[in-house]
């Protein structure tokens, strides 16, 4: 009995903390036939404009998107080449204005009345099933993978999370950059 008790407490737990928080959600695109295992050297592009944006604000994490970014190929083993790289890569964040809808459940009451030989019974609802509308905001990180001399894309990786002024943004881009980059099939031995 008291293992289903323990059981049963962390499922509500489970529960619990799940619908306190939002759950950041990474996804990734390999294009056809490419081998990403040949491209071993890497560079940045369109950086110029997170530079004049940064100077408005509108990019503040973009260097600290760019380090840990940088950081992360290096894990994979990739080396940076400005001159002549064999892949190019680029980011992109948006916040992006969401609405989401629920409905909460239905409540009903049963009403019946029984008697030899004949049973008349019935339910009629007491309240619930209305649907309410909230607006949140969703942030999202996109990082690109371009073959550079043709600007094809051979892969693309995204995090995308619900935010709000209570977000800690600097931990979530941490996770939204390691996460993405867990996914690029990538993996060169560290000289």
């Amino acid at each position: 009995m008291k293992i289903l008790t323990k059981a049963s407490l962390v499922v509500l737990l489970s529960l619990l903390l799940y619908s306190c928080g939002t759950i950041m959600q990474t996804y990734s695109y390999k294009a056809k036939g490419v081998d990403l295992d040949s491209y071993k050297t890497y560079a940045w592009v369109n950086l110029e404009h997170f530079v004049d944006e940064n100077k408005e604000g509108e990019k503040r994490y973009a260097r600290y998107i760019l380090d840990l970014a940088n950081a992360e190929l290096l894990k994979k083993g990739f080396v940076l080449d400005v001159e002549n790289p064999d892949a190019v890569f680029q980011f992109d964040t948006q916040i992006e204005n969401k609405v989401k809808y629920n409905q909460s459940p239905t409540v009903s009451v049963g009403v019946g009345i029984g008697g030899p030989g004949y049973y008349v019974g019935g339910a009629m609802p007491v309240s619930g099933g209305q649907i309410t509308q909230s607006n949140y905001e969703e942030g999202v990180l996109t990082v690109e993978m371009l073959e550079p001399k043709t600007g094809k894309l051979v892969w693309r990786g995204w995090a995308q999370e619900e935010i709000s002024f209570e977000t800690d943004m600097e931990s979530d881009l941490k996770m939204a950059v390691r996460n993405i980059f867990m996914k690029l099939p990538v993996k060169h031995k560290v000289k």
